[in-house]
């Protein structure tokens, strides 16, 4: 830990002073804010976040420590572009940590900065919005230029920088679902899933449920899924803007019908854009462990976890998609369906890591769905 005094410049130029940690140099990045009050390390791994800089709004963070079970990159690799925090603690304490905070970041080449007000931070972010910023040792002069200079969120292909290479099998299960012990579920449906930047609890949760996972490259065609001879297709989370995903949503395009298909988060707005709905960015997106939901069928509270900074227009759905969530912050989209076509999705993460598992469930509905595909195809 340097304890170098350093500094975080937000394109607007406000400046926030802190002390720096992990990784020396500079971080450039769109700066968020997420609630969560636990789940830093899940934070820190989820692809979703690639290219941000995020703020913890609870103030103690680090306490914890890192361990090896609770990242949520499949590559076991932070994505954040920057952390910021207000009470780093210097050391671990917990039975399952193998490092510290300071010291992974630090490995992993992630700039963080600590001593933060970070509820200043956030009030400015939800008042002025989610921008670019820069954290460094540096002149804040220079960091305010080089914030200004980085590339708008919006326009943003990120999923190319999260996306694998080469397909890759899953078979790796939580046990988290209640109804029945996942060991004795067998994986008897085969799921292809489109990697834009999936967290690896969501994969868990599919084997759970069982699924027997194929995962393929954002690229991936129409043609190649199919291929695979998918009993389901799954669309993933990911980063930066949906509208800039154009092969995805052109894949998916071509999908919708041939299969059942569930989607979350940028999953969820490729398919919206994909039956010729918009998206469009949020003033400071939604991201933490305690986002209400509402489903509008059963009229069923959820308490979710989330993390986008786009949304898919309610309006731009009518005549295309059933609306069936929302949320009851701001009456944001939550969750469409498309009935005669076998397709559904969620804007927010019911697989969690961190947060409540409310909406587990849904892995549940999909396979009852593929199920009823097949037996109708048999």
């Amino acid at each position: 830990m340097s304890g170098e005094r350093a500094y975080l410049c937000l394109a607007d130029g406000t400046t926030f002073e802190g002390s720096a940690f992990g990784a020396t140099g500079v971080s450039i990045g769109e700066v968020v804010f997420t609630t969560g009050m636990t789940g830093y390390q899940e934070v820190l791994t989820d692809p979703s976040y690639c290219g941000q800089i995020v703020t913890m709004t609870a103030p103690q963070i680090g306490n914890t420590g890192i361990n090896g079970e609770d990242d949520e990159s499949v590559t076991s690799a932070p994505h954040v572009a920057g952390f910021v925090v207000r009470d780093l603690s210097p050391m671990a304490s917990s039975w399952r940590a193998s490092e510290t905070l300071d010291a992974y970041l630090a490995r992993h080449g992630v700039v963080g900065i600590s001593g933060v007000d970070t509820r200043a931070l956030t009030r400015h972010i939800r008042d002025r919005g989610a921008q670019n910023g820069a954290i460094g040792t540096g002149s804040p002069e220079e960091l305010v230029r080089r914030a200004r200079e980085a590339p708008s969120m919006e326009g943003l292909d990120l999923v190319e920088r999260v996306t694998p290479r080469e397909p890759y099998a899953w078979s790796e299960r939580s046990g988290a679902l209640g109804t029945q012990l996942a060991a004795e579920v067998a994986a008897e449906r085969h799921v292809v899933v489109m990697d834009l930047g999936i967290k690896r609890n969501i994969l868990r949760s599919l084997a759970d449920v069982g699924c027997r996972v194929t995962v393929v490259p954002a690229r991936t065609s129409a043609a190649e899924i199919l291929d695979l001879a998918p009993d389901g297709i799954f669309v993933s989370n990911g980063p930066g803007d949906p509208a800039a995903v154009s092969y995805a949503i052109e894949t998916v395009r071509a999908l919708v019908g041939k299969k059942p298909l569930f989607g979350i988060c940028l999953g969820h707005q490729i398919l919206a854009l994909a039956v010729g709905a918009r998206t469009y960015k949020l003033k400071f997106g939604h991201r933490g462990i305690n986002q209400p939901v509402k489903d509008l069928d059963t009229g069923r509270v959820e308490i979710t976890t989330q993390n986008h900074g786009f949304a898919v227009d309610l309006d731009s759905l009518a005549g295309k998609a059933r609306t069936t969530h929302v949320h009851l912050n701001d009456g944001t989209s939550e969750g469409l369906e498309l009935p005669e076509l076998d397709a559904f999705s969620v804007q927010y993460h019911p697989e969690a890591a961190a947060g409540p598992h409310d909406a587990l469930y849904l892995f549940e509905r999909f396979v009852k769905r593929i199920d009823v595909a097949r037996a109708a195809r048999s």
